[in-house]
């Protein structure tokens, strides 16, 4: 059985303060999940859109001045010639691309993993060059006593994967790019194997094939090899068009249990389960042949992007398994069930 409560969605636009006056909440969605002290934190992605002015376009950007950074607005008359309005996620002006939203990473947190407060202020924001246009999608891994972040991190030069560490969800220490442009759905084990840090990614594909779900080991989390392509999206109507990873993995008995992601036919956007050799990560034993979750909720089926369901945060926490995710690029939302109810999903 697996639930998705009758409190989602558990966080809406609304309920984020914005990160400045003149900004205004697009979305709260995507959120990467961990356990905390006696918490579950949810790491938000928070996209923020700048509200207009008659005979102006205005556009989100953030200001890099003696070493530190703050969010502002890029004000630009409508009948300027160096403008141009590429389409609804950006303008062109000077020689430069630049974002309709951008996005930053804030925390949620809650005792019962339904019922959230928002913190004020964004957690993860851009603060170096790389991730000017913004940070989306965090995963968040414990291992040890430190937690490691990674996320997608958006700049003039494409998308790539970033990491950064904290041991108390207050301070963080960025790492840098972990996987180059394009790279994201990082999820990065929660152990060792063998000696090795592990991970799923998935760069993007031009030319020939479909995004697909990737493999790879590090000896320091930071330099990635060994790289090989574990899973190939199926010709169903709900992989079509591609495949990334999700969450980091929980462990089992049976194996490393993985939510992953399909993005399929007039794209719908379902969860699968996958199931992965403890001793070989980079062998697939189980992959289940139906999405455990899709898109069936007016808040799945309708919003900012409708149709997409979209988990980056697992927590198993007393019992329970807590999927959150991501709902029409606009929502957050929770699906609760438990480990065994997964590994039967492969039947």
């Amino acid at each position: 059985m697996i639930e998705k409560v009758k409190e989602n969605p558990i966080i809406k636009p609304d309920d984020v303060k914005p990160s400045m006056d003149g900004y205004q909440i697009s979305g709260a969605f995507n959120p990467g999940a961990t356990v905390y002290g006696d918490e579950i934190l949810l790491l938000l992605r928070v996209s923020e859109s700048v509200l207009q002015k008659e005979g102006y376009v205005r556009v989100p950007i953030y200001k890099f001045e003696g070493g530190t950074s703050h969010p502002d607005i890029l004000e630009i008359k409508k009948d300027d010639p160096a403008l141009i309005l590429k389409d609804t996620r950006g303008v062109y002006y000077k020689g430069k691309d630049y974002l309709s939203t951008m996005s930053h990473i804030r925390l949620a947190r809650s005792k019962d993993g339904i019922n959230f407060r928002v913190d004020e202020h964004p957690f993860i924001y851009p603060t170096e060059l790389w991730e000017e246009y913004g940070v989306e999608d965090a995963r968040a891994t414990k291992i040890d006593d430190r937690f490691y972040i990674n996320y997608t991190a958006v700049s003039r030069n494409s998308w790539a994967t970033a990491l950064c560490e904290t041991a108390d969800f207050k301070n963080i220490n960025k790492l840098g790019i972990i996987f180059h442009p394009e790279n994201k759905d990082v999820a990065i084990f929660p152990e060792k194997v063998h000696g090795k840090y592990v991970a799923l990614h998935r760069p993007n594909n031009s030319g020939f094939g479909k995004a697909s779900i990737w493999y790879a080991e590090s000896p320091d989390l930071l330099h990635w090899g060994k790289y090989e392509c574990i899973v190939n999206p199926r010709d169903t109507m709900w992989e079509s068009q591609k495949i990334g990873g999700g969450a980091p993995p929980i462990k089992t008995d049976e194996g490393w249990l993985i939510i992953y992601h399909g993005k399929g036919d007039n794209s719908v956007y379902s969860l699968f389960t996958l199931l992965l050799d403890l001793e070989k990560p980079n062998k697939v034993i189980k992959r289940g042949k139906n999405p455990i979750i899709t898109p069936t909720e007016p808040y799945e089926t309708e919003g900012f992007f409708g149709n997409v369901v979209f988990s980056n945060g697992v927590v198993e926490k007393d019992g329970k398994v807590y999927i959150y995710y991501g709902a029409a690029d606009e929502t957050s939302c929770v699906a609760i069930t438990d480990v065994d109810t997964l590994l039967n999903s492969f039947d």
